[in-house]
């Protein structure tokens, strides 16, 4: 069911992950392509925010807080296991891989790459601060717009 606190969760997390993948980009490689990064983690963070905090709106301000914050977890594990899927998929088109196991054990450990270039303390004191303001914004929303 539609509601406020889902569609304020959506573009808070949206705007949180364009925010953090302004900062990852200057953290990568210079060759990298990223291609549809930003867009793919814009689409997240509303999916992400719509279905998992939206629905977990109305407990309180503790709660509120927590609900932020497993937010940004969640977006942080689903974007770290798509991208790193988006890189498995492109070696595998170069012929990297002997077989599929080889393929799928690889994303773990891409994901393992791409989460230590996260262990930045502005990447993380954003997705905090992001995540805690989210959280809040949700609970106000379900409070004000029932």
């Amino acid at each position: 069911m539609p509601d406020a606190a889902r569609l304020v969760a959506a573009i808070c997390l949206a705007i949180l992950a364009f925010v953090v993948s302004g900062q990852i980009v200057p953290l990568m490689p210079e060759s990298t392509n990223f291609g549809y990064f930003l867009y793919v983690n814009i689409a997240l963070g509303a999916a992400v925010g719509w279905f998992v905090m939206g629905k977990r709106a109305g407990r309180g301000v503790t709660s509120a807080i927590n609900n932020g914050l497993t937010g940004v977890l969640v977006l942080v594990l689903w974007g770290l296991f798509i991208q790193a899927c988006n890189e498995m998929v492109r070696l595998a088109m170069r012929n990297r891989y002997d077989g599929p196991f080889e393929a799928a054990v690889d994303v773990f450990q891409i994901g393992a790459e791409y989460g230590l270039i996260l262990l930045v303390p502005l990447v993380i004191g954003t997705l905090v601060a992001g995540g805690v303001l989210s959280g809040l914004a949700t609970e106000v929303a379900w409070r004000k717009w029932r």
